[in-house]
């Protein structure tokens, strides 16, 4: 069994690896182009909400105050009259990429070390093909297994979920791949 320092480099060439892949895949493919469709009214929208002064964060509209409230006619009444909605705010101005892309590069290793440490874990002497699948399923549980949270609760799209959970996979099998290739003799 190889110790978890000697790892290091398949878990920092697989994070480097998937990094520029997945970079790849945001910026320069179509695949996620559709993700987020614009609003028909956007400056209406935006209109109306700027006088709000919503602070950052994640809001449920309408929510109820408890329990008993969702079985409230005036809770049901606003839940049918509509609109209801889930409204993500972000701080006004463009933001910097480098915080982001820093946080997915740690994410990357994050993953990357925990599927490491599980394929110490592989018998000495197994195959590349039982320590790919090891690194490889693992992997995918990190980059894609938590993101059907948000269908099933949030109603997230579908299909947006299952393009994520497509570039999981592609993720798991270029790390899988480079677990093979540079796993310790």
């Amino acid at each position: 069994m190889p110790s978890f320092a000697a790892l290091w480099l398949p878990i920092v060439v697989s994070a480097v690896a998937i990094f520029v892949l997945s970079s790849v895949m945001h910026m320069v493919l179509p695949w996620h182009k559709s993700d987020y469709p614009r609003v028909a009214n956007e400056d209406a929208l935006m209109d109306a909400l700027r006088p709000l002064a919503i602070p950052p964060g994640e809001y449920l509209v309408p929510r109820p105050q408890n329990m008993q409230d969702l079985k409230s006619p005036a809770f049901l009444e606003k839940m049918n009259a509509g609109p209801v909605f889930i409204l993500r705010m972000l701080p006004n101005g463009l933001r910097p990429m480098s915080g982001p892309l820093f946080q997915w590069f740690i994410y990357l290793l994050v993953v990357d070390a925990f599927a490491a440490h599980i394929a110490q874990f592989v018998a000495p002497g197994a195959g590349m093909h039982r320590i790919f699948h090891v690194v490889a399923l693992t992997s995918l549980l990190g980059y894609a297994a938590a993101l059907w949270q948000m269908t099933i609760w949030y109603r997230r799209s579908a299909w947006i979920t299952f393009k994520s959970t497509i570039d999981g996979l592609i993720y798991a099998i270029v790390t899988g791949l480079v677990f093979v290739w540079l796993w310790p003799k």
